[in-house]
This record gives C-alpha cells, sequence and structure tokens, in this order.
C-alpha cells in the first residue's frame, strides 16, 4: 500500500508552526531587550542596512519557496497534508530553504532595531526548530515518500 493512502502514515508532521516558534523568540528577545537594553552597534545606521538587508533575503527565499509549492501543487502550511515532494528550486541546495528564510527575517529585524537580546534568542530558537519540528517533518516525509525522499537526504544538506 502507498505511504500516501496507508493509513498508519500520519496525515500530516503534527508540528508547531516554525514561524510561531521563531517569532516568540523574537517578541522573548525584545521583551528583554526593553527590561536590560543591549544595544548591538553603537551607531545603529549600519544595523539597519544590514537588518534591512537581511529581511529582504529572507522574503526573497520564502517567496521562491513558496512559487515551488505552488507549483508543485503542495501545500506550505505544515498543518496540512503534504502532497508531493520537492525538490527544485531553493530545495536543491537546502532541505529547509523556508525555515534559513524566517532565520534570516528574524536576524534582520534584531540587526535593524539594534536589540542583541533578541539577537541572541535565535540560536536557542534554531535549535527548537531542529529538534522540535524538522525532526518530525523528516520522519513524516521519510514514511510518505519512502526511498526517493531517503535519497534526497542523501543529496541535500538539511540547512546549507
Amino acid at each position: 500500500m502507498p505511504a500516501a493512502t496507508d493509513p498508519s502514515t500520519p496525515r500530516t508532521a503534527g508540528v508547531i508552526p516554525p514561524p510561531v516558534l521563531f517569532f516568540a523568540a523574537l517578541a522573548l528577545g525584545f521583551a528583554l531587550h526593553r527590561l536590560w537594553p543591549q544595544p548591538l552597534f553603537a551607531d545603529a545606521t549600519a544595523g539597519r542596512v544590514a537588518g534591512v538587508a537581511l529581511i529582504a533575503l529572507g522574503a526573497a527565499l520564502g517567496t521562491w519557496m513558496m512559487l515551488h509549492f505552488r507549483r508543485a501543487g503542495t501545500p506550505v502550511s505544515p498543518l496540512r497534508p503534504t502532497r508531493r515532494l520537492v525538490v527544485s528550486g531553493p530545495y536543491r541546495y537546502s532541505r529547509n530553504p523556508d525555515y534559513i528564510g524566517q532565520a534570516l527575517i528574524c536576524a534582520g529585524i534584531a540587526l535593524a532595531a539594534n536589540a542583541a537580546w533578541a539577537l541572541l534568542m535565535l540560536p536557542p530558537a534554531l535549535l527548537l526548530v531542529r529538534h522540535a519540528v524538522v525532526a518530525r517533518e523528516e520522519r513524516y516525509l521519510l514514511a510518505l515518500f519512502g526511498e526517493p525522499y531517503a535519497a534526497y537526504c542523501r543529496r541535500v544538506r538539511r540547512w546549507i
């Protein structure tokens, strides 16, 4: 029986959407920044420029990723069942370009706001996404797509 129709295969990865985790970490960082301000730069101009560049890069990566999901006819949301394995576009280089894009946006916001605490919350958020989200998604996709997904994992790195 194909994994997609096997009743023992979960319908979704059953994860908390990573944007929720990333932006919760960012909110915590800004709350800490409000209590104990720790600027990253004496002159915030460089941080604003770098931050805007990272936000734009993250948004572009997210847009590129979404276009490939739409072309494949599969939902972007981890809360909806995956229909197809997407290995084109940014997925040729990383198995998680969506999360890289979200991390870039969060880093850009922290830099643009000159908020060290917000930037310091990003590594724990990435670890949480890696272990609480990506690990579950990988098991789900392996159960759903089998060897084609396993071969893809051997070819393409998890991050960059």
